[in-house]
């Protein structure tokens, strides 16, 4: 009989605890992830977005930005209960065992309220702090223009503020092998 999930956190009941990352690790990997994907939800269809985000650490929440109009701002306005995932993906570990194949991974699920920004100061600070995630050599009014009015009202800046989150991480160098099975040539693992 399967467990009752609908009641409980969304992030109880890790299958492989021992994967399970604390709340440093997550912060840390937030911070260098390079893209997430949005999950959204309305009337039961569930969408999936991809998304460069900032983890804004000072104030516990995910930053990131789309159209101004659009699936994602239409979703988040009829529920704003998200979920964002982060990955990293290594490599593929094979193993003699069919449910024993594996992969490397880092990964980060947060759950949260999602809202559209529309103080035009904080969207600025929440701009400049994305951009300064992904270049944070280049300066505004130095390497590029500054944000204009413009292109602030062409924008939706949103923030998720985190609730709960979860990290896990597999990487070890081979995935479980049987005795039970002829060993696999040392061409699989290179």
């Amino acid at each position: 009989m399967p467990r009752d999930y609908q009641s409980q956190s969304p992030t109880a009941f890790q299958r492989r605890p021992h994967l399970t990352k604390d709340g440093a690790w997550i912060r840390a990997f937030l911070k260098v992830a390079q893209v997430g994907h949005i999950a959204t939800s309305v009337d039961g269809q569930p969408f999936l977005n991809p998304t460069t985000f900032w983890y804004d650490e000072d104030n516990h929440q995910i930053v990131f930005h789309s159209n101004v109009a659009g699936r994602i701002r239409s979703n988040i306005e009829a529920n704003p209960k998200v979920s964002l995932e982060a990955s990293e993906l290594g490599k593929l570990l094979p193993s003699n065992v069919a449910l024993e194949f594996s992969l490397q991974f880092r990964s980060v699920i947060v759950f949260g309220t999602a809202k559209v920004v529309t103080d035009p100061d904080e969207s600025r600070r929440l701009l400049y702090g994305l951009i300064g995630k992904y270049f944070p050599d280049m300066s505004a009014g130095k390497e590029y223009r500054e944000i204009t009015e413009k292109e602030l009202r062409a924008t939706s800046i949103y923030t998720i503020q985190i609730e709960e989150w979860s990290g896990k991480e597999n990487w070890e160098q081979r995935a479980d092998q049987s005795d039970e099975w002829p060993p696999l040539d040392a061409k699989w693992f290179e």
